[in-house]
């Protein structure tokens, strides 16, 4: 009960997909519950741009119910690290993606992994780890 009481005064309610909204933690902590966030709601996407021989493309997404949430995690991932992504809607519309590309992937992915006994998911991290290797990239 005490942890659910905290959770709520940090603003993660019950049936929480479409009400999240900004969630009171300090900066120190923010990368921690990113990299969850991303291991619940996100993805990595990466493909051979048909376009350009040879151009490798990848995004990381983090995807939410909430407008607000979405914002919220844009503003403070441009203020600790002044990287912009962009927000796109899902094609049913009831799902906002935030969306980093290559160069910012790079940069928020290794700040989101750079303790490296940080708690994770294994899959996620290791199909990052292929995408940052064949560009000629490591998260440490």
């Amino acid at each position: 009960m005490l942890f659910w009481n905290f959770l709520n005064s940090i603003g993660i309610a019950p049936a929480k997909s479409k009400t999240l909204g900004k969630i009171q933690i300090p900066d120190v902590y923010f990368f921690d519950y990113l990299r969850g966030s991303f291991d619940g709601d996100g993805s990595v996407h990466s493909y051979y741009d048909p376009r350009w021989k040879s151009s490798f493309m990848f995004y990381t997404i983090f995807c939410s119910a909430s407008k607000e949430h979405v914002d919220w995690l844009r503003a403070t991932i441009a203020r600790l690290l002044g990287l912009k992504g962009h927000v796109t809607k899902s094609i049913n519309q009831s799902v906002y993606q935030l969306k980093y590309a290559k160069r910012e992937s790079v940069v928020l992915l290794k700040r989101m992994y750079q303790n490296s006994n940080s708690i994770h998911l294994t899959r996620k991290k290791l199909k990052i780890m292929k995408i940052l290797g064949i560009v000629g990239e490591s998260l440490g």
